[in-house]
């Protein structure tokens, strides 16, 4: 695709086209500058079939903010809407609404506010709420869903994966079977999520880490096939990287032939004054392979050397990996506990696609409308009671407990204080039958979550560094009950609407059903 078409196809238009024939009709029905608000939210967490997500990990918001900031409608934007004809032949877009795109053709005038990347986020519960002309807001919806769904589904996989490791650091090897370029928001999330870092070379310094590799099955096979076997590719290697050394130890024979190969090189190193860094595992039992690997190492001296393993690696395999370690290794006389703490993982595939998982079920609903001086809540039914949305203009507090864990988001109408009352009542989005009711000296913390991010188009501030976002993801996991974060049938979190939002979305409820 040469530079000119991907300005296109990746700038303004990076929209599906029932978008643009919308904000026509708003434009020729006089509604393109009315103001309007809408809410992204999830209906529910990954569900990877053996194992579920209790929680999701938001991210993708810069990414999104950097698009608006750059993407604007061009001159080759106009000219290909003039060109859309419909079925009949006749064109699809006028000149009066064209002239007005070209003239209106960035974000000012739209505001968001958010939640912070890097939060964990729960379904129901608005994640990005945007506000300003109905127009303009309708355009961004594609956007922003694809900036944000799929990077907060790769945030949580590996903040998944990075609980499951037990602080064993992460690297995301998933470049080459992710979603073309898109693996580079994969890598970004991961990151966020908690992987150290990442085989892709060119985000990953953009990002401001080192990458992150060792080397191919492929210089150990040609090195076989020169006649200098499997201990000259090690050698060479060492030669080359004698402080970065890496080995990959599976080509031939693990146990009889390449951890005793790497023992050698690594001997070799040593006397030579250098510390090598470990071996790689990629194929087999993982688990025996690194028992038996860390009893050899152990025995030469290099007991502090780490060992990676790769190959088809979730949570739920690392999990077992480490289950299998803990009651297997005794046997071997090998301190289980002192083997997980040297363990890394390079995690490809599964955290790259969320495999299991394709797809995050984040969506856009127009929830209010400036009307009559103020905000006119808006509601859309449904057959199923799950897709009925949540109107009206809203706040979303995070509830602490005793304990300052998570205990409940609280979704209420703007305006609204109910922390200040003696207790509150907690409704489910969807169920009535499902009520609580907290009193305020449960309650240890409050928390609002949606903050600023974009004032009238304009970025409301400075980017937040990666290490910074990790960080709060890792704060924001502590403070959840461990059912939460279990891997297989996780506790239930609550999400909850206040008594007035429950009212006011039962009453709108009724009124459209009457109409």
């Amino acid at each position: 695709m040469r530079e000119s078409q991907r300005a296109v196809a990746e700038g303004f238009l990076f929209t599906d086209q029932y978008q643009l024939t919308q904000a026509q009709l708003y434009f020729r029905h006089g509604l393109a500058d009315r103001q309007v608000q809408f809410d992204h939210f999830f209906r529910n967490y990954p569900d990877y079939g053996e194992h579920q997500a209790g929680y999701a990990i938001c991210a993708g918001l810069e990414w999104l903010i950097d698009w608006m900031e750059s993407a604007r409608v061009t001159a080759a934007d106009i000219e290909l809407l003039r060109s859309h004809t419909g079925r009949t032949g006749s064109r699809l877009f006028g000149d009066d609404f064209l002239s007005w795109l070209e003239a209106e053709g960035d974000w000012s005038g739209l505001s968001i506010d958010a939640v912070p990347e890097g939060r964990v986020v729960h379904p129901n519960a608005p994640i990005t709420v945007v506000t300003g002309p109905l127009a303009k807001a309708q355009l961004l919806e594609t956007s922003l869903l694809n900036h944000l769904n799929y990077q907060t589904l790769i945030a949580t996989k590996a903040a998944r994966v990075t609980t499951a490791g037990r602080g064993g650091a992460v690297f995301d090897f998933g470049l080459r079977r992710g979603p073309d370029t898109g693996a580079n928001a994969g890598t970004r999330a991961a990151m966020i999520g908690g992987a150290a870092s990442s085989s892709n070379a060119g985000i990953t310094h953009l990002l401001g880490r080192q990458p992150a590799g060792t080397h191919a099955h492929s210089m150990v096979q040609l090195f076989m096939a020169l006649g200098e076997g499997e201990l000259g590719a090690f050698r060479a290697f060492a030669e080359l990287y004698p402080d970065d050394c890496i080995l990959l130890v599976d080509t031939i024979n693990t146990l009889e032939s390449g951890v005793p190969n790497a023992i050698k090189v690594f001997e070799e190193l040593s006397a030579d004054g250098h510390d090598p860094i470990g071996i790689r595992l990629d194929s087999g039992d993982l688990a025996y392979l690194a028992i038996q690997a860390a009893a050899m190492l152990d025995a030469a001296g290099f007991s502090q050397a780490s060992i990676v393993l790769s190959s088809r690696l979730d949570e739920l395999a690392i999990w077992q990996i480490l289950t299998q370690i803990e009651e297997e290794a005794p046997r071997y006389g090998v301190d289980a506990d002192h083997l997980i703490g040297r363990l890394v993982y390079g995690v490809g595939t599964r955290m790259i696609t969320s495999q299991g998982a394709s797809a995050l079920d984040g969506v856009y609903k127009a929830v209010a409308v400036e009307s009559n001086g103020g905000w006119t809540p808006m509601i859309k039914l449904s057959d199923s009671i799950e897709k009925v949305n949540t109107p009206g203009s809203k706040r979303v507090w995070r509830l602490y407990d005793e304990r300052s864990i998570a205990t409940a988001d609280l979704v209420g109408l703007d305006g609204e204080d109910p922390v200040g009352a003696e207790s509150i009542a907690l409704h489910h989005p969807t169920r009535a039958e499902s009520f609580r009711r907290l009193q305020r000296s449960e309650i240890s913390e409050v928390a609002e979550l949606l903050e600023p991010a974009v004032a009238n188009g304009v970025r409301a501030n400075d980017p937040v560094p990666l290490d910074e976002l990790a960080e709060r993801c890792r704060a924001d996991l502590d403070r959840l009950d461990p059912g939460v974060k279990r891997l297989i049938n996780p506790h239930v979190y609550h999400v909850s609407l206040t008594e007035s939002l429950w009212q006011l979305k039962q009453k709108l409820v009724h009124e459209t059903e009457r109409t």
